[in-house]
């Protein structure tokens, strides 16, 4: 059951007041397939009032705010954050079906990227240049002004998180549409600003469908910058819509995103991070690590572990508080499963034990370890979104590296080995915008810039370098004899 909210989850916010769409959505439990409540469908009109709001606050109270006061407006937000941490926790776990646990984290992180862009508000300087006698050359960052944030259902608070604290910091105007399958704490998200004290129209919220407030988001006028998380298509689309404008797009896609794994590797440590990696939030993460490649001289010892490993997995409903909870819907579960046919000839070598008693309408598959699986394989290139690993053999380095980088994406990677220079080595042949080594944080840490290469998109979030992403760099060249 959906806990009492301090807001209609019906309404969509803009310029600081609840407004009633013409249309609504339900929003499912996807633990159970109950319906939780219904959500605004935001049309047109409603994507256009909030950017209309959005660049009256730039003209206005938010536009003038310095960048201290700013800072501010994100620390007091991170704080409210932190005392909501229980009820956030509550309807993530509800509307994504995320594990307790996990939604737990998530609340977390989203507070911490408060934190962390309220601190950092001030201090994005410009610099001097050195330049011909008589003249003074300086850069300023600016921000870019309105900017709208498409944001998936996978991991929402941590993705509102990272774009929008970093635009908000910048001081952008910011019209966030959350994905239809899960809007709850980005709603919850934007009434807890306006407690914080930002001003009408700096944060915006307008939930509907991808192909109708997307869309139109992603093509309208007043939109200054664009940053969308999700399929390679769809941010295809996206980037084609905005392109109309000439608008610059921050896009984070896919990933097939490998481990690999050498015969000197510390297995004890390696072994959780190649199994949890791949198998954090159902799989459905553009990082996880769906690809283990194990040097063959260790390949059996890795393969019997992980096996192990996932026959002691859990899965159930979300408010249980498995290892595993179910995929967000019924849709994207009947997606994986077609995809998941491409299977058939592979040897699936463990299987997470399925509960006799969960809900039928749950969207829940089975995890499946599968290997060894050709390099080639469809399921070795294509992102399946859902709790599947495979594993696949390599004798050299130099085979490593090719069967790395040998997909269209190329977003996170893991090294494990005690050989310093074959660390750097690898650093530096993969093809990534994340290289771990002897760890595998899955895009973790708020400071670490995070992106891709290839159709695993273009642009940084994270860091300071999503400060610099979410603003445009002026330079002012002073003559004075």
């Amino acid at each position: 059951m959906l806990p009492t909210l301090p807001f209609d989850p019906s309404h969509v916010l803009i310029g600081g007041t609840w407004r009633a769409t013409p249309d609504t959505l339900p929003l499912i439990n996807p633990s159970d397939g109950s319906t939780l409540c219904r959500i605004g469908r935001s049309a047109d009109a409603d994507v256009d009032g909030a950017v209309t709001a959005a660049q009256i606050a730039l003209d206005g109270e938010w536009g003038k705010m310095s960048a201290l006061e700013r800072g501010r407006c994100l620390t007091r937000l991170g704080q409210l954050v932190l005392e909501h941490t229980d009820l956030l926790t509550t309807l993530e776990t509800l509307d994504v079906g995320k594990p307790i646990t996990q939604a737990h984290a998530d609340a977390l992180a989203l507070a911490r990227y408060c934190e962390f862009y309220g601190g950092a508000a001030d201090k994005v300087h410009g610099e001097t240049i050195p330049y011909l006698d008589g003249y003074t050359v300086y850069t300023l960052r600016e921000p870019h002004g309105v900017t709208g944030h498409i944001v998936p259902w996978n991991y929402p608070m941590q993705i509102i998180g990272r774009s929008v604290g970093a635009a908000l910091a910048m001081g952008n105007a910011c019209v966030l549409k959350p994905a239809e399958d899960a809007c709850l704490t980005a709603l919850m998200f934007a009434h807890l600003a306006k407690a914080a004290g930002f001003p009408d129209g700096a944060l915006n919220v307008v939930p509907g469908l991808g192909a109708e407030a997307g869309a139109a988001l992603a093509r309208h006028p007043g939109v200054q910058h664009l940053s969308f998380t999700g399929s390679v298509q769809t941010g295809r689309m996206i980037q084609t819509l905005a392109a109309e404008n000439v608008v610059p797009v921050t896009l984070e896609l896919g990933g097939k995103s490998p481990q690999i794994v050498f015969d000197d590797a510390d297995l004890d440590a390696a072994l959780p991070f190649l199994v949890n990696a791949g198998l954090q939030n159902a799989g459905q993460t553009c990082s996880a690590a769906s690809r283990i490649l194990i040097h063959r001289n260790i390949y059996d010892t890795v393969a019997a572990h992980m096996a192990d490993a996932y026959r002691a997995k859990t899965v159930g409903p979300a408010s249980s508080d498995p290892d595993i909870g179910p995929l967000i819907s019924t849709k994207q579960k009947a997606r994986f499963e077609t995809l998941l046919k491409a299977a058939h000839d592979l040897p699936c070598i463990a299987q997470t034990p399925m509960p006799d008693d969960l809900p039928s309408d749950g969207a829940y598959v089975q995890p499946r370890l599968y290997g060894p699986v050709p390099p080639d394989h469809p399921l070795s290139q294509e992102e399946l979104f859902g709790p599947v690993q495979v594993l696949i053999p390599f004798d050299t380095e130099d085979e490593a590296i090719r069967i790395a980088n040998g997909t269209i994406y190329g977003l996170v990677a893991g090294v494990w080995t005690a050989n310093g220079a074959r660390q750097m080595r690898l650093a530096k042949a993969v093809k990534t915008g994340q290289v771990f080594i002897n760890n595998y944080g899955a895009g973790g840490g708020v400071e670490l810039p995070f992106g891709g290469v290839g159709k695993s998109g273009h642009g940084r979030e994270k860091g300071f370098e999503a400060l610099y992403g979410f603003s445009s760099l002026k330079t002012v060249a002073a003559k004075h004899g």
